[in-house]
């Protein structure tokens, strides 16, 4: 498992979360998300498999550019 956390920019309303949420839960790689709209970050569980960043560039097509991306392996 890894975890991954994304600053992100232009988080500006409640929506922009759902919206990014509701993308990244559709991934079969993740296995939890969750948009933290106050501190502009998206923290996410996903699998081994899961290509950190291929899933920074789902947040990038949906208008958020992503200005950190971390990933720590699981045990």
């Amino acid at each position: 498992m890894q975890k991954i956390t994304m600053a992100v920019d232009q988080l500006t309303c409640p929506s922009c979360l759902t919206k990014i949420q509701t993308a990244l839960d559709q991934q079969t790689t993740v296995t939890s998300s969750k948009v933290l709209f106050n501190a502009g970050k998206v923290k996410l569980t996903a699998t081994d498999d899961a290509n950190p960043n291929a899933l920074k560039k789902i947040v990038e097509q949906l208008g958020y550019p992503v200005t950190n991306l971390k990933v720590k392996e699981l045990a």
